[in-house]
């Protein structure tokens, strides 16, 4: 399929539909974990799983502007959508491991200071957590180019995101690697698009 197939296709597609249909999967994952469908250690699967999904949403959000640059393909109006979708399913991710794998208040604080694949993950959730905040008009509206600037913080946090999952799989796994190499590509175009924007702006 061309760009301007793809542009065509969505050039009449709101973007709210996403946020609904970026509801099902969750929903679908929780209710196969409390039903027996998700085999012997049901929460692990949850929280690895809503885990990675928002892991796949935070790369695809930082993949929009080089898709249009480099490709053609305009998803732009679809960006906030996509990084709402991914602050709510790490955010699950996290709520998951709070409630229903550790429990324990003490063991949890222990954990973020002790394992340094929790403390990287924490980090990024915390970094999340302004951009997930003002991701509405209204804060664009009174933040102005201030809102930009915050929200570069998605240069960190996938990173971060992907070293955390690099960190938590066991033994040698070809995934995590995939997803970091993909993320470093994405961070070197985007820097690439930003240079003549500081040129022209000099």
């Amino acid at each position: 399929m061309s760009a301007d197939s793809i542009n065509k296709a969505t050039r009449r597609l709101p973007a709210w539909p996403l946020y609904v249909l970026g509801a099902l999967p969750p929903v679908w994952l929780i209710f196969s974990g409390f039903t027996g469908g998700l085999g012997i250690d049901p929460v692990k699967v949850m929280e690895h799983q809503m885990g990675e999904w928002g892991l796949w949403l935070l790369i695809a959000g930082l993949a929009v502007t080089p898709l249009q640059r480099f490709a053609g393909v305009r998803l732009i109006k679809y960006r906030r959508a996509i990084g709402v979708l991914a602050f709510f399913y790490i955010f699950l991710h996290l709520l998951i491991w709070l409630v229903l794998d550790v429990q324990i208040v003490s063991q949890i604080i222990k954990d973020i200071y002790k394992r340094p694949y929790i403390t990287i993950g924490m980090a990024a959730f915390v970094l999340m957590i302004p951009l997930g905040l003002t991701s509405n008009n209204w804060s664009l509206r009174k933040l102005g180019p201030r809102w930009r600037k915050l929200h570069k913080l998605v240069y960190l946090i996938v990173p971060l995101g992907g070293l955390h999952f690099l960190m938590l799989v066991k033994g040698f796994q070809i995934e995590p690697l995939v997803y970091l190499t993909g993320i470093a590509t994405l961070l070197v175009l985007r820097i690439k698009l930003q240079r003549p924007r500081r040129a022209r702006a000099a």
